[in-house]
């Protein structure tokens, strides 16, 4: 890369500001490796020189279009099945009796996936309940969301490579819950029924969704400020159940950020609850 086309400290901290008013996404100094990375293939396909040309025309030519495709380039979308294990294991084990024993008979279960990815999650829980309660698809509503457009319309297509399988995904329950299409593998029809996904920015206003009995909430707040992550907390339990259950990344906690959680020991690690009166 030719200092030409290397991006500016100014065309860094627009980027920065860009991707902070959009999705309150913090890059720190030192990502500029990353902003390159994740920008060029942006840049290239519209025909560009490289990440400084796209910056420079976005800043003089407003495009709300592009500057989303920015914002999206930079978000994380890392993840893969069952993704650190016990937030999926405890489902069954401890959280599932336990909503079972308090509810009505035949009460819907209503699960999010906040920042689905391309699926995975959401689809791994779909997997589990399927395998655990009769006639699931009846029973469980699975809301997927994510600030990436591509990455919702991957969720709904349902549909993941060789190498996605391959990341953490049973062959066991790759039998039983997908066929294959092409070069590609495809989720279940009774799985897809009860995964809805859609279009959702964590850090403004929430739709009415919910109410949930379980949120997962994993590998998110980490991309905050202590306020933004209080705010999402605060907003995220206003959509779930009184007793109701939320799982975060084994780098993140409630603990200092928003006292108006517990947190709870649940199969092999933990999980949050609303705490009374809260």
């Amino acid at each position: 890369m030719t200092a030409a086309t290397a991006l500016s400290p100014t065309g860094f901290d627009w980027v920065c500001q860009l991707v902070r008013r959009e999705s309150a996404i913090v890059l720190a100094p030192g990502k500029e490796y990353l902003v390159e990375a994740r920008l060029l293939p942006v840049a290239r396909s519209l025909g560009l020189s490289g990440v400084a040309e796209l910056v420079d025309r976005v800043r003089a030519r407003p495009d709300a279009a592009l500057s989303r495709r920015i914002v999206e380039a930079l978000t994380t979308n890392e993840t893969s099945w069952f993704r650190d294990g016990d937030p999926f294991t405890a489902l069954t084990s401890t959280v599932l009796p336990a909503l079972q024993a308090a509810r009505r008979p035949g009460e819907a279960l209503r699960i999010w996936s906040a920042a689905c990815s391309s699926g995975q999650e959401a689809y791994t829980v779909a997997m589990l309940l399927a395998d655990a309660l009769p006639n699931a698809s009846g029973r469980v509503q699975i809301t997927a969301t994510d600030l990436s457009r591509d990455m919702v319309a991957r969720t709904r297509a349902g549909r993941f490579s060789q190498l996605e399988v391959n990341r953490g995904l049973p062959a066991s329950m790759l039998v039983r819950h997908f066929c294959r299409v092409g070069t590609e593998w495809e989720v279940a029809p009774q799985l897809r029924a009860m995964v809805t996904a859609s279009e959702l920015n964590l850090a403004a206003p929430l739709p009415r969704l919910g109410p949930f009995d379980v949120v997962y909430l994993r590998n998110v707040l980490i991309y905050f400020d202590p306020a933004t992550k209080r705010d999402v907390l605060q907003r995220v339990r206003r959509l779930m159940r009184p007793d109701g259950w939320l799982f975060l990344g084994a780098a993140e906690t409630t603990l200092g950020v928003d006292d108006t959680w517990e947190r709870v020991a649940c199969g092999r690690g933990s999980a949050y609850r609303p705490t009374r009166g809260a």
